[in-house]
């Protein structure tokens, strides 16, 4: 997180009546504790009563999901992953539509970023969950995760072991069927910024590369995958254009979905980079900054005789 820009004057108001509201979720829509707040709850209830619908859009992968997949409502659907994958909250998370980062990309990332970046480590994120290498911080562990170099982890024959306490290697491949939702790299020294601009440099035309981390962590997904392609696509599907959504966010992984929106907001906790793309401010996440909006909108919609959701 960084310290917030000065907060320009309030653009005007979009002409048209907003269809969907799409909200990140970390530095976003969540209190920094990874909690939804009785008042943001009560915001997206009213916002789907009085016809509005919310999509979360995250980096998250569907497995973290549970914060808030009792406060989606109606078509029950997340993006996740920024923009790799649709699932349904409605459903326990079940992936619905995949934008995968092939595995031979994600070979030719590995190789140029160790090139760039000496001492970088990684994780691959699968349909399944997360494997990563030995040095790959351990942020949040996964028992069942398979721990081993990044070159084996997406090798298209590799067989993990059973145990490997024992070095007991399992029947077949270790991930039949299973494709690589995104990429995760790790430096331990360089600064974030500084890190995604040097992959960018290193790998820009091998895969999309973005950030959401304080840390130098970078999210590596297909190329032209992004929050923005996915939610227009969504969009699409519902007959809803670009003018009708409100967007909201604080991190590099948001900027293309907060362009892409008619109106967007960005927190008053954003990255530098956000509070440029972005010509609206909000209280930050801490402050409801998402929740104030929504009730800004409702509010207007009232008094303009749309009548406010009972």
């Amino acid at each position: 997180m960084t310290d917030a820009s000065p907060t320009p004057p309030r653009a005007p108001e979009a002409a048209v009546a907003p269809r969907l509201i799409a909200t990140d979720l970390d530095g976003t829509l969540l209190h920094d504790d990874k909690t939804v707040s009785d008042r943001t709850i009560a915001a997206l209830a009213a916002a789907e009563r009085a016809g509005i619908e919310v999509f979360f859009v995250t980096g998250r992968p569907a497995r973290w999901m549970g914060v808030v997949s009792d406060h989606v409502h109606g078509h029950g659907l997340a993006i996740c992953a920024n923009g790799a994958a649709v699932v349904d909250l409605h459903h326990g998370g079940r992936i619905v539509e995949v934008s995968p980062l092939e595995r031979t990309a994600a070979l030719d990332v590995v190789a140029a970023l160790r090139g760039a970046a000496p001492g970088t480590s990684f994780a691959v994120e699968r349909t399944s969950g997360i494997h990563y290498e030995p040095e790959y911080p351990p942020l949040l562990l996964d028992p069942a995760a398979v721990v081993a170099p990044a070159e084996k982890l997406l090798a298209e024959d590799f067989v993990a072991p059973t145990d490997p306490a024992d070095c007991v290697e399992s029947a077949g491949p270790a991930f039949p069927d299973q494709p690589v939702i995104k990429l995760l790299a790790h430096h331990p020294d360089l600064e974030p910024d500084a890190f995604l601009a040097l992959a960018r440099t290193a790998a820009g035309g091998l895969a999309s590369f973005t950030r959401s981390s304080p840390t130098a962590l970078l999210e590596i997904s297909g190329p032209g995958v992004s929050k923005a392609g996915t939610l227009a696509h969504c969009c699409a599907e519902r007959g809803i254009s670009p003018d009708e959504v409100v967007a909201f966010g604080d991190m590099p992984n948001d900027i293309e979905m907060l362009t892409w929106a008619g109106t967007s907001y960005a927190m008053a906790n954003a990255h530098p980079e956000v509070l440029a793309a972005t010509t609206r401010r909000t209280e930050s996440n801490n402050d409801d900054g998402v929740a104030v909006v929504i009730e800004e909108i409702l509010q207007r919609r009232g008094e303009q005789g749309g009548g406010l959701p009972r």
